[in-house]
């Protein structure tokens, strides 16, 4: 029997996490759980933690923006979480390219004391759909080593090849056009996953992955100890959303099979069951090491078309949110 109502919690960052909010709005409505990287160090999330030594508020607020309703109340807040100060010509202002929603969940923050509550007051002022939680309560950054291709020299006098560690998010992301990354690693790695997130992925039917950038914004969850510990004992049904463009600058190089075996590398232990990709995004020559990877880490590949028809490298939210709801059910 078809279930009508699934709880269910969707795990990332940035645009990729906002993508799948705006289709899981649609069918889980106020069942979905945002759980969100927060380790990002650069633009206006950067200056904020390095200035006030809070958790990046930038991925949480395009997630709060992603659940609003498509509503006028719903759209004009939504546009207003996301609006970017300008100063005028010729003037360097220090709210130059800061999110206004960005302030107001740092805000929200200071008054209230607590990050979990100040985004259910932020989510509640927006009329957001389900509610929006930090993978954490406590800051976090990533590092990793960069292996550049064997031919390229590094130093003079360094040996050809020799892997270079980064300690940044921001670097991480376009770490893919220096060479391939490993050894990615959560700092502090012994921080406390949020435990309203815990108890989420605990209670969910579903767990959804991605899509976005892989090891910047999917694969944190998996480094986090408490985290992967919750997604490997869950009874919950887990299920990957692939990228449209398997290349990028975090992942240039890497083939739709490959982005698999990362999150697998990290985690062996945690079985998926539906493997979500757009035909296109998987080349047919691709297409049999694809889904022998899938099935090695207990998954069934679903192809379903859920790009958009104007922006080709963006999912549509109908397309995908009817994508799911066939996954769900199946």
């Amino acid at each position: 029997m078809k279930k009508s109502v699934f709880r269910v919690a969707a795990l990332g960052g940035g645009h990729g996490l906002s993508a799948t909010l705006a289709a899981l709005r649609i069918i889980a409505a106020e069942h979905l759980t945002a759980i969100v990287t927060v380790a990002d160090d650069g633009g206006s999330s950067g200056r904020i933690r390095q200035d006030m030594d809070v958790l990046p508020p930038g991925d949480l607020r395009m997630a709060l923006a992603a659940l609003c309703d498509d509503t006028e109340w719903g759209r004009t807040w939504a546009q207003v979480m996301q609006h970017r100060f300008r100063s005028r010509d010729g003037v360097t202002g220090s709210l130059d390219d800061h999110a206004m929603g960005n302030l107001l969940i740092v805000a929200l923050w200071e008054l209230i004391g607590d990050p979990v509550d100040g985004l259910r007051w932020a989510g509640a002022l927006l009329g957001a759909r389900g509610q929006v939680l930090p993978m954490s309560r406590q800051p976090l950054t990533m590092s990793g080593l960069v292996h550049p291709p064997v031919h390229e020299r590094t130093e003079p006098g360094e040996e050809d090849g020799a892997p270079v560690r980064i300690g940044s998010q921001v670097e991480l992301a376009k770490a893919g056009r220096m060479g391939r990354l490993s050894d990615v690693e959560i700092h502090p790695a012994q921080a406390q996953a949020c435990v309203e997130a815990v108890s989420a992925i605990e209670l969910s039917d579903w767990v959804v992955f991605g899509p976005g950038s892989w090891y910047t914004s999917v694969l944190p969850h998996l480094l986090l100890e408490d985290m992967r510990t919750a997604l490997y004992e869950t009874e919950a049904k887990r299920c990957i959303v692939m990228n449209l463009i398997a290349e990028t600058d975090e992942t240039a190089g890497m083939s739709p099979a490959d982005h698999l075996r990362v999150l697998h590398h990290y985690a062996p232990q945690i079985r998926i069951d539906r493997v979500l990709a757009d035909p296109e995004s998987v080349k047919q020559s691709e297409r049999e090491e694809f889904q022998e990877v899938a099935a090695q880490i207990g998954a069934q590949v679903v192809y379903q078309e859920v790009r958009s028809t104007d922006r080709p490298d963006v999912h549509d939210p109908l397309r995908l949110a009817m994508a799911l709801h066939e996954v769900f059910n199946s």
